[in-house]
């Protein structure tokens, strides 16, 4: 099996790496880059030469723009030579255009990092990097080659009686020559080692900048671990609906069902034991319906499903213990996962009022624009709350979190104490 890259290669043991292929490799990656990078820079100048000229009459604007997308190709044509020495695959990082057609893919494409981050690539290719690999391929192979031939010099252009080496020292021996041989074999030998790491590093280069770096690009996990912990969220939130309806639809009716049932058999049952313990049965099975619609209630609340954010809070401020005012401007529907949050930020900090404030009344504030529901909760109690301190709201931050969102906390000695929670949607739904 062959390694998976140059430098795995290297690392082998033994003469392993003289005797493969990558040495070959390496001397095409660079040969190649070499040529590449020589075109890459007549096209760069002219193209800035031209354009620039032809820029006063406007019809050289569509060739500077063209100048601006010239690392595209030139990063194109890189990710295919990491081939060579490389196998591991290096994809680009362009976003795929919104829609179709010419217009939405230069748009696209001159709004990206990657576009210009890929042009940036392309001058360093033109202007430094192509002369290195010259200079590499020149040292360690040029040289070497020409150091060994040196017998072979001797008996052709010298005529059997001296030979030049490097146009610098003068060979007058057959000894001496062969010795000169060996020395440019053991160089060659030593010069692929060279090539093997100049192409090894070139590549690394090429792959950090106009490429995937190993284990994937940073910035894409984070995205991708961003978007599994908002699809986390939504499963979570259809999971509580899912069980909040199997309680009403199931545990919920059969309660209610025995309840009645109860209810029906005391009235029945002649004064004594057994309506004693009818009644009790009855009133047990009451408390356990109270405590099943406040469970139901906490894990979903119909209200919320059915009904909005607006209303919800309405419910749950009629609920509270401390007195509430709601004041909130929500003319339709957000996201169910931001309706959720929202919704039980909302729950905990009144239940914080009642629990902690010592405040007689609360309010509850907000309204969606630009783009952001912003809710405020504010007290006229003690003051002093902390967000880890027993409250509730370091899971509910997290979880604004996870939308993109934010939860802060101003509660000074004295009060009062304004919660707030800023979360960024869109409408799905608008009403009227």
């Amino acid at each position: 099996m062959h390694p998976r890259n140059l430098w795995q290669a290297m690392s082998g043991p033994g003469p392993g790496f003289l005797l493969s292929a990558w040495p070959w490799r390496a001397v095409a990656y660079l040969a190649t880059g070499a040529v590449a990078g020589a075109v890459t820079l007549v096209g760069v100048v002219t193209a800035a030469a031209v354009g620039g000229v032809l820029a006063v009459v406007v019809v050289g604007l569509p060739l500077l723009v063209l100048l601006a997308l010239a690392g595209v190709p030139v990063a194109h044509l890189e990710r295919y030579r990491l081939r060579l020495v490389d196998r591991e695959p290096a994809p680009g990082r362009h976003r795929q255009p919104a829609a179709a057609g010419l217009w939405a893919w230069l748009t696209t494409r001159l709004q990206e990092p990657a576009t210009w981050r890929e042009l940036g690539y392309a001058l360093l290719f033109a202007f430094l990097l192509w002369p290195v690999d010259a200079l590499v391929l020149g040292a360690a192979l040029v040289l070497p080659l020409s150091t060994a031939a040196t017998p072979l010099l001797m008996a052709t252009v010298g005529d059997g009686e001296e030979a030049k080496v490097l146009k610098q020292w003068t060979v007058t021996t057959w000894p001496t020559a062969c010795g000169v041989a060996v020395l440019g074999l053991l160089l060659l030998a030593v010069g692929a080692y060279a090539l093997g790491l100049a192409a090894g590093a070139r590549a690394e280069l090429a792959r950090v900048l106009v490429g995937t770096p190993r284990g994937g690009d940073p910035d894409d996990r984070v995205v991708e671990l961003t978007r599994s912990r908002v699809r986390l969220v939504d499963a979570f939130e259809a999971e509580r609906r899912r069980i909040e309806r199997d309680l009403h639809d199931g545990a919920q009716q059969r309660l209610v069902a025995l309840t009645m049932a109860l209810g029906l058999a005391r009235l029945d049952a002649p004064p004594g034991p057994l309506a004693d313990q009818l009644a009790k049965a009855h009133g047990e099975a009451g408390k356990a319906l109270g405590e099943l619609r406040e469970l139901i209630h906490g894990i979903h609340p119909k209200v919320l499903a059915d009904y909005g954010l607006a209303a919800a809070v309405e419910d749950a401020a009629d609920r509270s213990a401390v007195p509430v005012d709601v004041r909130l401007e929500l003319p339709g529907r957000l996201p169910q996962a931001v309706e959720a949050a929202a919704y039980f930020v909302v729950c905990e900090a009144l239940a914080n009022v009642a629990r902690h404030s010592g405040a007689d009344r609360a309010e509850v504030t907000g309204g969606h624009q630009d783009g952001r529901l912003s809710l405020e909760v504010r007290d006229g109690g003690r003051g002093g709350a902390e967000p880890g301190a027993g409250s509730g709201l370091t899971g509910l931050a997290d979880r604004v979190s996870v939308l993109d969102g934010r939860l802060s906390l101003s509660s000074p000695p004295g009060g009062p104490t304004l919660l707030r929670v800023e979360i960024p949607c869109e409408w799905t739904e608008r009403f009227g």
